[in-house]
């Protein structure tokens, strides 16, 4: 069963493909988000550029433009705690009032680290004392007091490597326990739909989250074992008609035959009534094969014809029909030419069946070409196979009616009759006795403008 794991692998691939995108589109969106909420500057160096901007002069102390512009971008304010005496001695105008003007070292050392009048605050180190750059309340965060053991921070990589493969074990465990259930309900309906062209009965328990599919394929089956049961009954009532039509028509057609052929040879009668009567002997041997016919393509549909398989000379018994064919016909109107290659070609074969392919396909020749023709059979061994033609120069097969007889056993059963058999069931039982033995049978036009049938058997490992 190789689906299930393939599908197993698949929803396991789109699990980790899908994961990943996640990862990844969580930390581009950090990234835009971060960017966006945070200025394009640093505070900290902020404070100092303020700082390195800030000059005393005669007038006190004077911050250049730029930085005054950036601090008005920024909305911050700003002072500068002198360092002698711990005292505000340069504020900008912005300054909160509430900010105090003395500050002790404790005072300096909270301002630097965190907030001062809840404003978070930045430090830089002016010419004459300390630049404390103050912000609005809700534009910085700042934790205070970061206190990290080394180990951690040493192990950090790898802790995190593992904390990440804990988490995908997790979810993949997670995935697993919810998809278990539909996993175990793909396998029997998987086998149950392979099952459905082999026509055996199929039940799928109906169970788990996929349990209407199930459902819907036990109903499948149970429908196609009805039509198959139907067909059944169907086939054998048509079998058991041909092969009861068969035996009632035999005995009253095997009476006709024999007072047509006393009559036929009876001196009494006149030339005329003589030949009427060989006319009637004529077509009900006809009809007798016609029958034959019939009974034998019905064994052979239904596999009820038992095979005699054994060794023997393919190209021997296609002579063999040529010659009792040539004795037949004293007259020579059908006159037959051998161009097989000298020596055998053995296949595995019924040599009755095989026999009675070749007797229909040189009838075939007969029958449609009631003028007269010339009939050329050949046999000859082509690669590792057998190939045996009968071949005419007569009115030969429109390329509709070809196509026809080359497009199945359906194609077949409907041909044109004209007097004797007609083309669709000689023809039908040349094909149904090629693929008895493992070979195929083609209709097509001869090199001498007339008809042709080939067959291909396989020849047999010893003979080839």
């Amino acid at each position: 069963m190789k689906s299930v794991p393939k599908l197993i692998r698949r929803f396991t691939a789109i699990l980790a493909v899908s994961g990943l995108l996640l990862l990844l589109l969580n930390l581009a969106a950090l990234v835009v988000i971060g960017r966006g909420r945070t200025g394009s500057r640093s505070p900290y160096m902020v404070a100092e550029e303020t700082a390195s901007a800030l000059r005393k002069t005669a007038a006190g102390y004077v911050l250049d433009a730029p930085a005054r512009e950036t601090l008005e971008e920024e909305g911050a304010w700003a002072i500068l705690i002198g360092e002698a005496s711990r005292r505000v001695v340069w504020r900008t105008e912005n300054t909160p009032q509430t900010v105090p003007e003395r500050y002790s070292l404790a005072n300096v050392a909270r301002l630097t680290r965190g907030y001062l009048e809840d404003c978070p605050t930045y430090t830089g180190e002016a010419e004459d004392g300390l630049l404390v750059l103050g912000y609005p309340e809700t534009r910085y965060w700042k934790l205070m007091w970061p206190s990290w053991d080394y180990s951690l921070i040493a192990h950090l990589p790898m802790t995190a490597l593992v904390v990440a493969l804990a988490n995908l074990a997790l979810v993949f465990l997670i995935y697993w326990a919810a998809n278990a259930a539909l996993l175990r309900s793909v396998r029997p309906i998987v086998d149950g739909i392979r099952a459905l062209p082999t026509g055996e009965p199929v039940s799928v328990p109906e169970r788990g989250p996929l349990s209407e599919l199930a459902f819907h394929i036990d109903r499948t089956s149970q429908i196609l074992q009805e039509q198959k049961a139907r067909l059944g009954k169907k086939e054998a009532a048509r079998a058991n008609w041909i092969a009861g039509i068969s035996h009632d028509i035999r005995t009253p057609l095997s009476m006709v035959m024999g007072c047509a052929a006393q009559l036929s040879g009876d001196s009494a009668l006149t030339p005329e009534q003589q030949k009427r009567a060989l006319c009637i002997l004529r077509q009900s041997e006809r009809m007798r094969d016609l029958v034959s016919g019939l009974n034998l393509a019905s064994r052979l549909e239904y596999n009820m014809q038992p095979l005699h398989l054994r060794r023997e000379n393919a190209a021997a018994i296609w002579r063999q029909a040529a010659a009792d064919f040539v004795n037949a016909d004293p007259a020579g109107q059908w006159s037959v030419r051998w161009l097989g290659e000298p020596g055998p070609c053995f296949v595995t074969a019924d040599r009755e069946l095989l026999q009675r392919a070749a007797d229909n396909l040189l009838q075939n020749c007969m029958v449609h070409n009631e003028t007269g023709c010339r009939i050329y059979l050949s046999a000859r061994r082509e690669g590792k196979s057998c190939l045996l033609s009968v071949a005419d120069d007569g009115a030969g097969v429109s390329k509709p009616e070809l196509a026809r007889f080359n497009s199945g056993p359906g194609g077949l059963s409907g041909g044109p009759e004209e007097d004797g058999l007609p083309h669709g069931l000689g023809l039908q039982l040349v094909r149904q006795i090629a693929a008895a033995h493992g070979g195929t049978a083609h209709f097509g036009q001869s090199a001498w403008g007339g008809f042709q049938a080939e067959l291909r058997l396989p020849l047999e490992d010893s003979g080839a």
